[in-house]
């Protein structure tokens, strides 16, 4: 995946660096770049028309974000892309890369990989979401968690990113209060515990078999 992304550096564009909880997108706004993050954290979202927010992803390092669009004859922003923290990536126009993908047949076949395992990973949440429902997506979203940022101490799996209750049921596609009780049941099960601001997974096997987990591999049960 990595070689994959290093070949869109060779591009022309420019870079754009953002605060934390800055915007760099909008869903509705016309679509004129395709971003690759260079460092930082940007959550992928999107608003229901009650309000809430759901969390799609959160591209780091080497993730693509705002490429939907790219052949839309009047592109927009389906999603948000908001810093969670200080970050920077390197934005091209839509019409350069479009010239890019023509010349070298490799880059598109690239970008095809690319939007292939994007499609993958987003189908692997919604089956965890559809099959089980509050709690799959919940247990879904701790594996991607610890998958992606997760150190193995003492015996478990310490995520190694803070997020607030807030963004675990933005990821989750439920509410607050109903994603505090399955916490609950989860510490009091001894699955996971807090360590202080942060996550610590006791027993993952555990949910895991709560979601028939298919064991299909870091690249595509992640977070990102």
């Amino acid at each position: 995946m990595d070689s994959m992304i290093r070949q869109f550096y060779e591009v022309p564009g420019r870079i754009i660096t953002l605060k934390s909880d800055e915007f760099l997108f909008r869903e509705g706004e016309f679509a004129k770049y395709f971003y690759l993050v260079r460092s930082g954290q940007i959550f992928i979202t999107k608003y229901t028309s009650n309000g809430r927010v759901l969390s799609l992803r959160l591209a780091t390092r080497g993730s693509i974000i705002g490429e939907l669009p790219i052949y839309e004859e009047n592109p927009i922003y389906i999603f948000n892309a908001v810093a969670q923290s200080e970050s920077e990536v390197y934005a091209i126009e839509f019409p350069i890369l479009h010239s890019y993908l023509e010349k070298k047949p490799l880059l598109a076949v690239s970008l095809l990989k690319i939007f292939g395992i994007h499609m993958r990973k987003q189908h692997s949440k919604f089956r965890d979401l559809i099959l089980y429902g509050k709690k799959g997506a919940l247990y879904s979203t701790l594996i991607r968690l610890s998958n992606s940022y997760g150190k193995e101490v003492d015996g478990g799996i310490l995520i190694n990113v803070p997020l607030t209750n807030q963004e675990l049921a933005n990821y989750s596609a439920t509410a607050r209060e109903s994603l505090n009780r399955m916490l609950s049941e989860l510490r009091r099960a001894e699955i996971i515990e807090n360590r202080g601001n942060l996550i610590f997974i006791k027993n993952i096997d555990y949910l895991r078999q709560e979601i028939e987990c298919e064991n299909c591999g870091k690249e595509i049960c992640n977070i990102e």
